[in-house]
Order: C-alpha cells, then structure tokens, then sequence
C-alpha cells in the first residue's frame, strides 16, 4: 500500500465573491495538473454556504503539494483570490490517503 498525502480545505469568499473565487480556482486546477505528482484537485461549492468554496486534493507526497506552488501563474492567481477572501484562509484538513478510485 503506497500513502498519499491529501488536502481538503475550505475558503470562504466576500459576499457575491463565490462564482469569482471558483473560477480563480479552477484556473489553478488546470495549472497544477500538470505538476509532478498531482493525482486530484477539484473545487466544489457548498450547497449549504453561498459564500463557500472548497478544495480537495491529492498528491504522491506532501513535497509535491508544496512544489506545485511554484507552477508559473500559480502566485498570480493567489494574489487574485486573496482580495476576495472573508479573511485569512484556514488551514486546510491534511489527510494521508491510503487509496481509491482514481488514485494510481
């Protein structure tokens, strides 16, 4: 059994920012994609929180999470988001994954 390293965290955008911060992550989405050692990263929107937008990711290790902040345009697009956020983002829930669909 091989052992992933997983995130999944909250951000919460200013009232009528949520569509926008959704997108500025997506953006992201596709930038890391290509990273070394991406497995998933998708954004969901809560059904329950107008303002709430929540990532999820999957990676071969932690070290790979942490390089893929380094993509080219990925601090551009930080720096779009950070304006439109409620506040500081919190920190993510870290989880090790031990495996499922779609993890190779």
């Amino acid at each position: 059994m091989t052992n992933r390293y997983g995130l999944h965290g909250k951000l919460t955008a200013t009232e009528g920012n949520r569509d926008k911060l959704a997108a500025i992550l997506l953006e992201a989405a596709k930038l890391v994609s290509t990273a070394k050692g991406c497995q998933v990263y998708f954004v969901s929107i809560d059904k329950e929180d107008n303002n709430a937008v929540w990532v999820t990711e999957a990676w071969d290790s932690k070290e790979d999470h942490d390089n893929s902040l380094k993509v080219e345009g990925v601090r551009e697009l930080i720096g779009q988001a950070m304006p439109i956020l409620a506040g500081m983002p919190q920190k993510g829930q870290e989880l090790q994954i031990l495996g499922g669909a779609g993890i190779k």
